[in-house]
């Protein structure tokens, strides 16, 4: 049965936005050629953080330089590579670089095709501290650790638990029935990206079905709840904000 015209999951609220890939619409970005690029989160939202994804065709780039922001860059399917602080390195599905301030980088495809999610906000610094590091990785040399002792549900953390990190990102993965263990309201200022499976998501007082592709912004404290359904593990990507005074003099 073809979907009924004029519905769509999407829900766009003062504190949370789900947002479905029917929705989808590109832009043109800066220093990017030969892409489609999505911005699936901004600050036109509420939010302090960018979340885009981008689709770099055969001969698809982007280049710059990342100023005052720091960039989290997580390869979805395809490959190529990127150059950053002066070292070419190779990218594939599920490998990982961060990018901290005041450096050059170029993406390109590998002629094939690569699609990339890229978490962006400027960096937030502290007197005594050190800008952060470059970080290149890849999912599969992340442990997955339980979650608050829960062995259907796993954590991948992809960044270093260190001050100079203001910002954390995690892939979380739950077999099918997990729930989350508690209705969290936190601090974090979340951005989230479904990555496979199905299940129900409550964002604030709202339950919403969700699946993979689906796009999820949560504004600080507002309540979040997730379990996974159907028949195989559901996952997802997740940015939040971290190691920062909540009151900055």
């Amino acid at each position: 049965m073809a979907d009924l015209f004029g519905s769509t999951r999407t829900v766009v609220k003062g504190r949370y936005a789900l947002i479905a890939p029917d929705g989808f619409v590109p832009s043109h970005v800066p220093g990017w050629q030969h892409v489609r690029a999505v911005i699936n989160i901004s600050p036109a939202l509420g939010a302090r953080f960018v979340q885009l994804q981008v689709n770099l065709g055969r001969v698809g780039v982007g280049e710059g330089n990342t100023g005052t922001h720091e960039f989290f860059i997580y390869v979805l399917e395809g490959g190529g590579s990127i150059l950053v602080d002066q070292k070419r390195h190779r990218l594939e599905a599920g490998s990982y670089v961060f990018v901290p301030p005041g450096l050059d980088l170029q993406i390109k495809s590998n002629g094939l095709g690569l699609a990339i999610l890229i978490f962006q906000k400027i960096h937030e610094r502290v007197k005594g501290l050190h800008l952060p590091r470059t970080v290149v990785g890849h999912e599969r040399d992340c442990k997955g650790q339980p979650v608050a002792g829960h062995e259907d549900i796993r954590r991948q953390v992809l960044l270093p638990d260190e001050p100079e990190f203001d910002l954390a990102v995690n892939i979380c993965t739950y077999q099918p029935g997990a729930a989350q263990p508690c209705v969290a309201s936190q601090v974090m200022e979340n951005g989230v990206l479904m990555l496979k499976g199905q299940g129900v998501y409550r964002l604030d007082t709202d339950y919403h079905p969700v699946q993979a592709g689906d796009v999820i912004w949560l504004a600080p404290y507002c309540p979040q709840w997730f379990v996974a359904m159907g028949k195989t593990p559901a996952s997802y990507i997740y940015y939040q904000d971290i190691n920062r005074d909540p009151m900055p003099v």
